[in-house]
């Protein structure tokens, strides 16, 4: 059996998330040999840490009740720096403006020769190529699946499933705020402004939507796409966006008399790196409703492959995590 000391940095949706899901697999990882113990988490007030593990459920219940689990004042990044453990689960806010203090956990933990699993997207579509090269330099392990597709698994699919493959282009939904305000907005003809009031009131969208309904978060997944699986070497701002602000019921109706529906498409090939609401035929692959996300990956050798599932959610996000937390320890 081997024991995998792990920190969450950032316990908010997403680290609770990871939480639960600890809790739920425990048994599954100790028959795969994997013996993990959470020995620290912080959060925006503070932080608990217990050398010996974390009780989870009990963190997960005072996060609840009061709205902190602090019992100390003391900071992630001090955390990555003075406890002794392998892995940094780092789920804080995406920062796409500087990288926040994502990019400074990240730099902390590769300084101090510690693993990373994240679903942090700012701290990859800034400065992806000094993360890689800090960690490779450190010898540590850095999985980031849940920047993109949530529970749906485009980067380990493209890199071991597909491995051999040229992967030459993917493009696809990748933000299910956007695909479920559109989807509304053609069933009850409805106009942008309402349909994203109820999606804030579902709780699909945030109090502040820009990332979303601006292309913003879509355009941060394709620079993670662009560099993990065609190689490049861009940024936040190499990448062609628009929104869908823009769109009209009006527009919906037209394209639907005309048998397109239109969807927030991200694209990434050759150098094109864009993210644009676009007509797609009614019933193709990635006509999907809701707040589904879907990819389609053209290869050489396995044609066209494509990929359906929820791209947001805690407990989804999670899954993508617990995946590369597998992928990195698996004996």
């Amino acid at each position: 059996m081997r024991t995998i000391r792990a920190s969450i940095i950032g316990f908010g949706s997403v680290g609770q998330g990871v939480a639960e899901v600890f809790l739920q697999k425990r048994e599954e990882l100790e028959n795969i040999g994997l013996d993990l113990k959470v020995v620290a988490i912080a959060d925006s007030r503070g932080a608990e840490i217990n050398n010996e593990g974390i009780d989870l459920s009990e963190i997960i219940a005072r996060k609840r009740e009061t709205g902190t689990i602090a019992s100390r004042q003391i900071t992630g990044v001090e955390i990555i720096r003075n406890v002794e453990h392998d892995l940094v689960i780092e789920t804080t806010p995406t920062d796409v403006e500087t990288g926040g203090v994502g990019l400074e956990n990240m730099l902390a933990a590769f300084g101090h020769g510690r693993d990373v699993v994240t679903s942090n997207k700012g701290p990859l579509a800034l400065k992806y190529r000094e993360l890689m090269d800090v960690a490779r330099e450190a010898g540590s392990g850095f999985r980031f699946e849940a920047t993109v597709g949530g529970a749906m698994p485009i980067l380990n699919l493209a890199h071991d499933t597909l491995a051999g493959n040229k992967i030459i282009s993917i493009e696809g939904i990748l933000n299910g705020t956007c695909n479920y305000i559109l989807s509304r907005m053609m069933e009850e003809q409805a106009s942008y402004e309402q349909m994203l009031a109820e999606s804030q009131e579902l709780g699909i969208a945030e109090t502040d939507p820009t990332n979303d309904v601006e292309g913003s978060d879509t355009a941060c997944k394709l620079v993670i796409l662009a560099n993990s699986i065609f190689g490049m070497d861009v940024n936040y701002n190499d990448v062609d966006v628009t929104g869908i602000t823009k769109i009209t019921p009006e527009a919906l109706i037209l394209a639907n008399d005309e048998g397109y529906t239109i969807k927030l498409i991200g694209e990434v090939k050759d150098d094109l790196i864009r993210a644009s609401p676009r007509l797609v035929p009614i019933g193709h692959p990635l006509a999907v409703g809701g707040t589904l996300n879907v990819a389609s990956i053209q290869t050489d050798l396995a044609g066209t492959v494509t990929i359906t599932g929820r791209g947001a959610g805690s407990i989804e996000t999670a899954s993508a995590i617990l995946s590369d937390v597998v992928s990195l320890y698996r004996p």
